[in-house]
């Protein structure tokens, strides 16, 4: 993820409150019983700890600042913390798939209609991350309008369809009024798009799909994978590692025979964020099954962690650390971090109780799609206007570059809470 383009899902399960919040109790076998656990907290400052991050790493100045903060380059057998705090996002959308399917189906929910939920679902973070992903290939001349003006309408329009308007019956009609509006605004910067150089004019491009868009495709995998072989673990177990080994596969050059259905799965063909999601998937379920065992859950998914370091430095031998090639290494590395720091988190937050300190992280974890799209607009009007806002943008005091990204990260999920008390919160 670059500053370039900043763009996560509100989250993309947050958005089923009740089902990534509370775990009901399980029998061993996996079989729901009538007790409830209590509120897993941890689950929503791991989502919003992510969150935060990401809005560090992608605000930070790279020139300005220790190289262990920033992406590593291609080639770079290594990692900083921008290199884990995307897959790190993906393993908790993974995470959260089983709560929010359980949730539907307490709520009357068919397989039909959680299926058709998440193609829903996914259609619009595609929509979203390719039209975002196109905010920089704007060419002004040809379109008519500046790539920052033409990604603030883009960002407007998305707000008006996906925002979660509260459910006042006499303004029923505005906000479906609003929608339409939105939809109307997605179809004409869609419409007027131009990119390239006149003599060689280009339209949108999907490209790689934009952070949505792969949170998208990791997303349907995972909720297809689910509706197929429900809660059964070692299923689970076999689909994740199956697209490791299809990540493997890709990156030996072997899938050549798959180049035809690339340019539109090519992500889910890779493996790669297919097998970090459903990772996360495999430990949502523990929570489903370990939910009120604290000591088990915790030993199981700390080691479950460590097997997945071990397996990334054991791959390492043929395939280097790398987040812009999507190596199985760096995944199943990202993988061993996630499910170590979500340990770590749930034994401090669930089990000694201590998250008064979690109370930053909370809204970012529960508004995820506001969290990191509302920024983009500041930013674009920033870059609009002109006016040297980001002063803290430079290479010469490092302390100063990184503090101010963190400010700025702060600053994001307050005006988060902001948009929240005024009804502003995105839903998909």
């Amino acid at each position: 993820m670059s500053s370039g383009n900043p763009l996560i899902s509100d989250s993309l399960t947050a958005s089923d409150r009740p089902a990534s919040s509370v775990i009901p109790a399980t029998s061993p076998g996996g079989t729901s019983v009538n007790s409830r656990s209590p509120r897993i907290l941890s689950i929503d400052i791991m989502r919003g700890l992510t969150l935060f991050l990401m809005l560090f790493v992608n605000d930070l100045y790279e020139p300005g600042v220790p190289s262990w903060l920033v992406h590593t380059k291609a080639d770079v057998d290594g990692m900083g913390l921008a290199d884990w705090v995307f897959p790190g996002f993906l393993f908790m959308v993974g995470m959260s798939v089983p709560f929010a399917f359980a949730a539907r189906r307490k709520k009357g929910a068919g397989s039909g209609q959680l299926l058709q939920h998440v193609v829903v679902r996914t259609v619009s973070l595609l929509i979203i991350g390719v039209m975002l992903l196109n905010g920089g290939r704007v060419n002004a001349e040809l379109t008519g309008i500046s790539h920052s003006f033409w990604a603030i309408l883009v960002l407007v329009s998305v707000f008006l369809v996906w925002n979660n308007y509260p459910d006042y019956l006499k303004y029923k009609k505005l906000f479906f009024g609003l929608k339409l509006l939105g939809i109307a605004g997605l179809i004409t910067m869609a419409a007027i798009f131009r990119g390239g150089e006149p003599g060689h004019v280009l339209w949108l491009q999907t490209g790689w799909w934009g952070i949505l868009g792969l949170i998208g495709w990791g997303y349907l995998v995972s909720s297809v994978s689910f509706l197929l072989v429900g809660e059964r673990l070692g299923a689970n177990m076999l689909i994740a590692l199956f697209f490791v080994v299809l990540n493997i596969f890709s990156r030996l050059g072997w899938l050549g025979f798959l180049d035809f259905a690339k340019p539109v799965f090519g992500i889910i063909i890779d493996g790669n964020v297919p097998s970090i999601v459903m990772s996360g998937l495999v430990i949502g379920l523990l929570l489903r099954r370990w939910g009120d065992d604290y000591r088990k859950l915790i030993t199981w998914i700390t080691f479950a962690g460590i097997i997945c370091l071990l397996f990334g430095f054991v791959l390492r031998h043929w395939f280097i650390f790398s987040k812009i090639y999507a190596t199985p290494s760096w995944g199943m590395l990202c993988n061993g971090i996630s499910m170590l720091v979500f340990a770590l988190l749930f034994y401090v937050v669930d089990f000694l109780k201590k998250d008064r300190w979690t109370k930053i992280f909370l809204p970012a974890g529960r508004n995820s799609l506001t969290t990191y799209l509302a920024p983009d607009v500041i930013y674009y009007l920033i870059w609009g206007i002109g006016v040297p806002v980001l002063i803290y943008k430079q290479d010469t005091s490092p302390i100063l570059a990184v503090g101010g990204s963190l400010v700025w990260a702060s600053a994001m999920i307050g005006l988060t809470v902001l948009l929240s008390r005024i009804h502003i919160r995105l839903r998909l």
